[in-house]
């Protein structure tokens, strides 16, 4: 069936330019100026009525990569056309206001290779602690700050890191101004350097919610100071408890019904894992699910006969299997119609873009629904 939409129509508004009305609908200028032959972008009068095309939007993408060097390196190089931001993880800050370096010389390499920003992540926490003290110890002293400040703009040059994203985690309540009043200073010193800033925030769905996760992540001021925040929406389905949908739309949606309340639409993130699961059953408390790709997910349920089901509430297909010993398991994942669910939410919502979490784990039927859903914005010159 072939749908006829009309056109929208544009009035240009006095004072009003192509680069702003492309901004409104998520469009290039191109794209607008082709559609109504404008052979001069700077040549545009009040009270002209423009055709804006349907076009599929413009958005950015982030991902996270785990992999050091040529492993990482290999996986933006695969990714790389899809992706306008990577972001090695991560640099830990230290006591001392210095930071643990990672291996990223591979990954920078691709990153440059394919148009790729490249984007320093900082982490307060590892797997083995926490981070909550450390954070306070950077937090409540300016000195170290500055001092941390001046090693990322040091090594973001000698790197070519182009920006830096912030995920302080587990950061105690009474320090919540605190990280406000650090990352408005790392604004500040960054812009100057000609660098951009992002974060990343717990998923919250209100500014009371309880919480060491959530606390201290202050949407509100977040989408004052930084440039955009990659909001944390995973791991639901985490893989010390229970088994249940690691990215569910319903409990996602909860969190950009709040988030667009204080955090504007053009500076958001959804993120969006891309791994699957597997949970014993019965599930003990703190036993650990195994974690894997979407292929291995597909390859388990036709091993075991099992029968994939799909949980409308989440939007997340599932299935259960007994294994070899008898034990009954239970696996969530992702497949092309939760995919498009996420993404028809991310235009629903008009939100800037999606942040993976984290290359590594093949799903090529993702990559195939974001082209077909997106257009990626690719920055032609980064160096």
């Amino acid at each position: 069936m072939i749908l006829n939409i009309p056109p929208r129509i544009h009035t240009v508004k006095p004072e009003e330019n192509l680069s702003q009305i492309s901004q409104i609908y998520r469009i290039s200028v191109q794209e607008i100026a082709k559609a109504n032959r404008i052979q001069n972008p700077d040549l545009l009068y009040p009270g002209t009525r423009l055709t804006i095309p349907f076009v599929k939007p413009v958005i950015d993408v982030n991902a996270y990569t785990i992999h050091a060097g040529e492993e990482g390196g290999k996986e933006v190089r695969e990714a790389g056309s899809f992706l306008t931001y990577v972001s090695p993880f991560a640099y830990i800050i230290r006591e001392d206001g210095g930071l643990n370096a990672i291996n990223d010389t591979a990954i920078l390499q691709a990153a440059l290779t394919e148009q790729v920003i490249p984007m320093m992540s900082i982490t307060n926490f590892t797997f083995r602690d926490p981070g909550s003290r450390l954070a306070h110890v950077i937090l409540s002293n300016t000195e170290l700050q500055d001092r941390l400040l001046t090693t990322i703009i040091n090594t973001m040059k000698e790197k070519g890191y182009r920006g830096l994203n912030i995920d302080f985690e587990n950061v105690y309540p009474d320090d919540r101004e605190l990280y406000n009043q650090f990352l408005q200073r790392a604004v500040d010193r960054l812009h100057k350097e000609g660098y951009f800033v992002s974060t990343a925030l717990a998923p919250k769905t209100s500014a009371e919610q309880k919480g060491i996760l959530y606390e201290a992540h202050d949407y509100a001021a977040h989408g004052r100071i930084a440039d955009f925040v990659i909001l944390m929406t995973y791991e639901w389905g985490y893989r010390l408890g229970p088994p249940q949908a690691i990215s569910p739309l319903n409990q996602i949606k909860q969190v950009l019904d709040y988030a667009v309340t204080v955090i504007p639409r053009n500076k958001i993130f959804m993120g969006f894992q891309v791994y699957a699961r597997d949970w014993l059953l019965p599930h003990v408390q703190g036993q650990e699910a195994e974690t894997f790709d979407m292929q291995e997910a597909i390859r388990r349920a036709v091993q075991h006969g099992a029968v994939i089901q799909y949980d409308r509430t989440s939007q997340s297909p599932f299935y259960r299997y007994v294994d070899e010993q008898g034990r009954t398991h239970e696996v969530w994942f992702e497949d092309a119609r939760s995919t498009r669910a996420k993404f028809d939410a991310v235009k629903d919502y008009g939100l800037q873009g999606i942040s993976y979490w984290v290359l590594g784990y093949p799903f090529p039927q993702n990559w195939v629904l974001l082209e077909d859903n997106f257009q990626v914005r690719k920055f032609r010159s980064i160096h």
